[in-house]
């Protein structure tokens, strides 16, 4: 893991403390371990995970930074990414991770008591329902999900969690300028715009990566999200 030091400064310009490495080289033994046993990830080689586990979830902070990140919800976090690294990196960030199948919300649970991270929250729901409930729906300054959906179904995932004045992040592989620009009407519907797309490239990987940028401008309609399963079957 000490590879990753040099290459967040590659990428964001910015060090990694030895406390906040040492986390992360926890993080990675204890999802090494779990994943021998409940197949928590595809991806298992340290390199691998090292790279395009925590590197690609720390570039967030890409499109994060100068900006309020008091709340940030992680939608579909699977393993804790991009949710637990980025807490590590910004321990300020008061974090909710949203994951519907227990074993995954288990290992979270246990890397949040294993490293002794305050200010998470784990909720086990589906995010249709987490995003009608009064006590998650535009509370957050920021919601990010990586590889969870297509853009039109992650947006009405996401932004109805956000605030007016906050940003939904979908951290997307080559296709997402094709997919953010196919999801723009649906984008409108739910009160956001399609602020920008940063290029991330990641060592060793040869496909680029975007993090797609919405910000909310409105309120989203009461309607949305629409009840379990409806987002991805009928999306907007």
């Amino acid at each position: 893991m000490k590879e990753l030091v040099s290459e967040f400064r590659a990428l964001a310009g910015i060090n990694l403390s030895e406390k906040q490495l040492a986390a992360m080289q926890v993080y990675a033994d204890e999802l090494s371990k779990w994943n021998r046993r409940y197949s928590l990830t595809a991806i298992d080689d340290p390199e691998k995970v090292r790279v395009k586990h925590f590197l690609d979830s720390l570039s967030a902070y890409l499109a994060l930074r100068d900006t309020t990140m008091q709340h940030v919800v992680d939608v579909g976090t699977g393993a804790g990414f991009p949710g637990l690294a980025l807490k590590i990196l910004c321990p300020q960030i008061k974090l909710t991770l949203v994951e519907s199948v227990l074993k995954k919300v288990e290992f979270c649970q246990h890397i949040v008591e294993t490293l002794a991270l305050e200010g998470v929250e784990i909720v086990r729901e589906r995010v249709e329902v987490v995003g009608k409930e009064d006590a998650f729906r535009e509370q957050f300054d920021w919601a990010i999900a990586r590889a969870v959906a297509l853009m039109p179904i992650l947006m009405e995932y996401l932004l109805p969690l956000v605030r007016v004045g906050g940003g939904a992040l979908a951290m997307k592989g080559e296709t997402g300028p094709a997919e953010a620009h196919s999801a723009e009407q649906a984008i409108d519907m739910l009160g956001g715009h399609l602020q920008r797309l940063i290029p991330v490239t990641l060592p060793g990987v040869v496909e680029e990566r975007y993090l797609v940028v919405i910000e909310k401008v409105a309120a989203t309609p009461d309607k949305y999200p629409r009840r379990v399963g409806i987002p991805a079957k009928r999306p907007l």
